[in-house]
């Protein structure tokens, strides 16, 4: 539950293992006036600094939602369809991980309700939490619906990467514009993130979100960081050199 004085939401996702990015998104927070961070998820995979994410996003985030690589690193899940060089950087972090950090994987809830402000969080759709399905679509949206009364005013998600803003009625989705927003009384809301580590809108920033209590109002940021450093670590922890090269290219 949160004290009536919080007002300012920090909520990012997405990490995978990107100490430069994350970095540059929490120096950028603390010109904000952010009362409390949430993190929708995969703080691993892919990326060269699993521990040091890790170790900065349980100092941070008041509470971090289980996300797809997070379990499969856990060993919470069968990851034996994704792809090779995906489960070689999922065995290398396994591997590399402190026991604290294990641990703090093993712990993480699928889904947060914060229903003092009406915000839900989770890592993917909300209809299957254990599958870790996408929303980056109106059609995907649409099968939240016969779960409206359940939702949130405002449901916060991970997973796909990208922006994205769905308006929900008891009926209808409407995809909007994913820029700053405020909050309709009279609609529910499924907004994606974005990516702090990995973006794949073909924007190579660093994804971040503010979501203001007071006055219901959502705000997309991003913030250029150190590519260079980061895809070196990739390269230096031997995975797949392509986890590197996309950090360029936003992909």
């Amino acid at each position: 539950m949160l004290g009536s004085a919080v007002v300012r939401l920090g909520v990012f996702s997405d990490t995978h293992a990107n100490y430069e990015a994350l970095s540059a998104v929490l120096e950028s927070y603390k010109s904000e006036r952010i009362d409390v961070f949430y993190c929708l998820g995969d703080t691993v995979g892919y990326g060269g600094s699993p521990n040091e994410c890790a170790d900065l996003v349980r100092e941070i985030a008041k509470k971090t939602i289980l996300g797809n690589h997070d379990a499969a690193v856990a060993g919470r899940m069968d990851y034996s369809y994704y792809y090779e060089a995906a489960r070689q950087a999922l065995d290398t972090h396994a591997a590399m991980l402190s026991a604290e950090n294990m641990a703090w994987l093993r712990s993480l809830p699928y889904k947060e309700k914060l229903e003092d402000i009406g915000v839900d969080l989770c890592h993917g759709s909300p209809v299957r939490l254990e599958e870790f399905e996408y929303i980056f679509a109106p059609e995907q949206a649409r099968e939240c619906l016969p779960m409206y009364e359940d939702l949130g005013h405002l449901t916060l998600i991970g997973h796909s990467h990208l922006c994205k803003v769905f308006a929900l009625t008891p009926n209808s989705v409407e995809e909007l514009p994913a820029v700053d927003f405020k909050l309709e009384r009279d609609k529910k809301y499924i907004v994606s993130v974005g990516s702090v580590g990995q973006p794949r809108d073909y924007d190579n920033r660093a994804s971040f979100t503010i979501f203001d209590t007071d006055e219901k109002k959502f705000s997309f940021k991003r913030i250029e960081y150190d590519i260079e450093s980061a895809a070196e670590k990739v390269i230096k922890a031997k995975l797949e050199r392509n986890f590197a090269h996309r950090l360029y290219i936003g992909v």
